[in-house]
């Protein structure tokens, strides 16, 4: 690790949760419940690109309100209060050693959060998970009513953390985030499970092996 860099100089890093420091698998369990009507990769894409999973992300409609329009549209056969449960099922804790990671991380950067959320997922990461607390600034979804990939949710943090495009490290599970975070500037790299970030962070020499 460059141990002569300074806060002011360092480079600034910013996390997605889901996937990346956090276990959360909307897809494995949308595959089962589709009854194999949805590949793998139709389920990733699913969270990505469809209207109703932008409003919940940009908090234009609640939980409860998407469990209803995404079992109705995926036609899952199961209840609104089910699917519901099954969401939030779906988000565990973050990953082993994640808090570890972190709390280096933290004596040396600046850390932030750059996540598709929503109130559902964000309260229970509030409650249960003990994360928040690393990070000098959240930037989730649902509260800013900008949602990745699109360029704004990327200019908004830039602004507010106030540095240089260039001095943004990003780690991202889906490559169609990573793709725009560089497109913005950013320093950007596709990272599924904490293993890829420390990784990633090791081959950028800001993490000492």
């Amino acid at each position: 690790m460059q141990q002569t860099q300074t806060l002011q100089h360092a480079p600034v890093l910013v996390f997605d949760l889901g996937g990346v420091l956090v276990d959360w698998n909307g897809i494995d369990p949308l595959m089962a419940l589709s009854q194999g009507r949805l590949s793998r990769e139709q389920a990733r894409q699913f969270w990505l690109h469809t209207p109703e999973v932008a409003l919940l992300d940009t908090g234009r409609a609640t939980p409860r309100e998407f469990a209803a329009l995404m079992a109705d549209k995926l036609q899952l056969g199961i209840s609104s209060e089910a699917m519901l449960q099954a969401l939030d099922d779906w988000l565990q804790g973050p990953f082993a050693g994640a808090h570890t990671l972190l709390q280096q991380l933290g004596q040396h950067y600046r850390l932030a959060v750059l996540s598709n959320n929503n109130a559902l997922h964000w309260g229970k990461i509030e409650r249960e998970f003990d994360v928040l607390q690393h990070f000098e600034a959240c930037f989730a979804s649902h509260l800013i009513g900008l949602r990745k990939p699109d360029a704004a949710a990327y200019r908004y943090v830039q602004e507010a953390l106030q540095v240089a495009a260039g001095h943004i490290v990003f780690f991202d599970d889906n490559i169609e985030c990573v793709q725009a975070a560089r497109q913005a500037g950013w320093q950007a790299f596709h990272t599924v499970g904490l293993p890829a970030v420390q990784q990633a962070l090791q081959a950028q020499g800001l993490l000492s092996t």
